[in-house]
């Protein structure tokens, strides 16, 4: 479970946040009743209780089918990539060889990455899962040309056939069609499910089981948090409390919000968070700049910018309770001046990193939510991925733009096109 902390904001309010229930009872009939804006991408809402669990099974069999490969490589880029490297980060251990070894493509267009990635799978036995809706967007598309003619080359075209996983549309696309003639394993992305919402579908799922992620339990978690937001008060509704409090802020004039974490493993999460809120509140020049930073570390950095800086920035940290023990030796000359927390563990020293930032910052006049985890682990995980989503509707209806489209997005790729010579 989570818990959600805005003590460290209500000084910076010029309107109580209980104040605007009503306004929160509207937009949650709204959101369940299905009637608000980009309505039709509300598939993710139920997800964690209407998954394909027939397709869940598949995947499963298709990961024994293939237990003894070296790597799988995902290939997709935006909601299609992030959210399935969110989840491997969150949860896998630092240094542990992973097999297979999850390797991400398509998510840029960096030819030097794609040439050592082909020449690292020469002698790796691997297989493909290939991410996308439509099959044509630029990134993805380059990625899996160079990496379909390497696989083909490698195995022959009927064995790399088998190997090649195809996670599209149900009925349409080019990458819909090339599976289909192909023979690949197709897995569905709905289409009422936005890439940046997708996490807890086939998008994610497919590679959290052939790493061996604890997936029911991620599905649980998400469960678990879809049940503490049906009640829409905000007293009980951590999501809901965490949105409107966000958005109070953004009011009083602070209008960017860092994310912050005081454990690595989460900064990849961070870029998840960042997508989901960017491409859903970025509109009609509306929505937060939404930011992320590591502490300790990016204390020695942007932390001068946060304390002394442009007082529009306040923070969201992600606090966790329950983390690996390890103590603090002593040393008899003492040269480093570490033995007064000799004895003490590293986790108990981070935790008071984490006060005492939070009491500068609070100083420096910026506010602080405090949102805290049991720990990291696949149901967590699960339930933050929610928590977030449900969250994330909420605050852009707050601000009245539709949360599931990203006409912006599109913007680069007329420019490029045109440049590239693209009739």
């Amino acid at each position: 479970m989570i818990k959600v902390d805005i003590k460290d904001t209500k000084q910076f309010l010029s309107t109580n946040v209980y104040g605007l229930q009503e306004k929160v009872n509207q937009i949650h009939e709204m959101i369940h009743n299905k009637t608000g804006k980009g309505s039709d991408f509300l598939g993710w809402l139920d997800l964690p209780f209407t998954y394909d669990s027939e397709e869940l099974d598949r995947i499963y069999k298709l990961k024994e089918q293939f237990s003894k490969i070296d790597v799988i490589v995902v290939i997709g880029i935006g909601g299609s990539y992030l959210g399935a490297k969110a989840g491997y980060e969150f949860l896998k251990q630092p240094f542990k060889k992973q097999k297979p070894e999850l390797i991400f493509a398509g998510h840029h267009l960096s030819a030097n990455y794609l040439k050592q990635l082909l020449k690292y799978l020469n002698k790796k036995n691997y297989v493909i899962n290939v991410i996308s809706k439509s099959g044509t967007t630029t990134e993805p598309a380059v990625a899996f040309r160079l990496l379909k003619a390497h696989i083909e080359n490698k195995y022959g075209l009927e064995e790399a056939r088998k190997r090649i996983f195809a996670t599209t549309d149900k009925t349409r696309g080019s990458l819909y069609q090339l599976a289909v003639n192909e023979g690949y394993e197709r897995f569905v992305i709905e289409d009422a499910i936005g890439g940046r919402f997708s996490v807890l579908s086939a998008v994610g799922l497919l590679p959290f089981v052939f790493v061996g992620l604890d997936v029911k339990k991620m599905i649980q978690g998400a469960q678990d948090a879809y049940n503490d937001a049906v009640n829409p008060d905000l007293k009980k509704n951590k999501a809901y409390l965490y949105a409107v409090t966000r958005f109070l802020l953004q009011k009083s004039g602070k209008d960017v919000e860092y994310l912050i974490n005081y454990e690595p493993r989460l900064a990849f999460f961070a870029e998840w968070w960042k997508q989901l809120f960017g491409e859903s509140e970025g509109k009609n020049g509306k929505g937060l700049l939404v930011h992320s930073a590591s502490f300790t570390t990016d204390l020695h950095s942007l932390g001068q910018q946060v304390q002394d800086g442009k007082r529009i920035i306040f923070e969201t940290v992600l606090n966790v309770k329950k983390t690996d023990k390890l103590q603090i030796p002593s040393d008899t000359d003492d040269l480093d001046k570490l033995n007064y927390i000799a004895g003490k563990e590293i986790s108990y020293v981070n935790q008071q990193a984490f006060l005492g930032t939070k009491e500068a910052h609070l100083d420096g006049g910026v506010p602080n939510i405090v949102i805290t985890l049991d720990k990291m682990d696949a149901y967590h995980f699960g339930y933050l991925v929610y928590f977030f989503e449900i969250a994330c509707a909420m605050s852009a209806y707050l601000l009245d733009v539709n949360p599931f489209d990203q006409p912006g997005v599109e913007a680069y790729k007329k420019n490029m096109f045109r440049l590239l010579g693209k009739k």
